[in-house]
């Protein structure tokens, strides 16, 4: 998280490792200003779509829900998942639409992490509260909305029970539209917070191309802002293209790209990502009718293949991924200065 505190966590070696994390919320229009009446969640019947095609590889995917989700009806799909151990359920807020309503609903306050604590605190209390009467246990897994973390973020976490946060986005800056600047923040699982008792499992983004031979100079060269327009060409010319690893937008090509680099470059953990309604057409800009619908949900099933069958890789959980990192924690490196991605003309990325 946004922290100078941190301990890169270890993990023995093995075999690449993948997680699934859904930001489960309402249907809302990406495109207009944030509207505290928008709260349908019909999609949620639709998830068993994604559902099952992680069920045979037991993978069980993590369902970061938000606090209309988490009084819907419609959440009945992911009760039943949970109750049968197919799934794990987490917290993922909202500021717009979860209570206390105490702040003017704009840009700026849709990132959870620029409330004040106070706020912040409340917010996430009343929608822990929510997901343990829904779900019959309290979420132990965090991921904000918008990916807005902020200063007090992870005292509130420690505060609330929290042992894992999903927030960070890596190699990337949202301060332009308001949110978090994470270009610092390492780009694998870390401690922080106090007591650095906390893991943070970023998302997963990388760098692919042949400018990689140049190190991590020219990534930190194209994550500034003048030189933000340069991505483009440089991806088109495929000397350096940022990739995540998602179906919304991100095709099958490029995931084993991602894939494959970010292996390259010594990471074990993998997170596949994506948003709840863009399993119902309509609700997002990724999925917009039924051949999209089908394109998302083959790139799903295409990249599962390719990690599980191909790479010989594993399932995992984040809570799986902490007992691993607890389990090598002893003797442990100090994170004293990060770099970001892995500098190839010599060196590494931690010291």
């Amino acid at each position: 998280m946004l922290s100078d505190d941190l301990i890169v966590a270890e993990l023995t070696a093995g075999p690449p490792l993948l997680q699934v994390v859904v930001d489960t919320e309402e249907e809302f229009d990406w495109l207009q200003p944030f509207d505290q009446s928008q709260r349908s969640t019909r999609s949620l019947q639709a998830q068993p779509l994604a559902q099952d095609l992680f069920d045979p590889y037991r993978l069980k995917p993590v369902y970061v829900v938000d606090h209309p989700v988490a009084l819907a009806p419609e959440a009945g799909v992911l009760e039943n998942f949970f109750r049968s151990g197919r799934c794990l359920i987490g917290a993922h807020l909202h500021p717009w639409v979860n209570p206390p309503f105490e702040e003017p609903v704009n840009r700026f306050n849709s990132y959870p992490g620029n409330l004040s604590s106070a706020l912040e605190q409340r917010k996430l209390e009343s929608l822990t509260s929510a997901i343990a009467e829904r779900f019959g246990s309290r979420p132990l897994l965090y991921k904000a909305g918008r990916y807005g973390v902020g200063p007090a973020t992870a005292e509130i976490l420690g505060s609330l029970g929290y042992l894992i946060d999903l927030s960070v986005v890596p190699h990337t800056d949202f301060r332009a539209e308001e949110g978090p600047d994470f270009r610092a923040c390492p780009d694998r699982p870390y401690w922080f917070g106090p007591g650095l008792r906390l893991l943070e499992i970023p998302l997963s983004r990388g760098y692919w191309g042949s400018g990689l031979r140049y190190g991590a100079r020219i990534v930190r060269a194209l994550q500034s802002p003048p030189n933000k327009v340069l991505g483009g060409f440089y991806a088109r010319l495929r000397l350096m293209q940022r990739l995540t690893l998602t179906p919304e937008g991100v095709d099958t090509a490029s995931h084993r790209r991602v894939v494959r680099a970010m292996l390259e470059a010594g990471h074990r953990v993998f997170t596949l990502t994506y948003h709840s309604p863009s399993l119902a057409p309509g609700h997002t800009p990724y999925v917009r009718n039924d051949r999209d619908l089908r394109v998302f949900l083959d790139r799903i099933k295409r990249l599962l293949a390719f990690f599980f069958e191909e790479l010989r890789g594993e399932p995992t959980t984040p809570l799986e991924i902490r007992q691993m990192a607890l389990a090598a924690r002893d003797p442990i490196r100090r994170a004293a200065v990060y770099r970001g991605p892995a500098d190839r003309s010599g060196g590494s990325e931690y010291w």
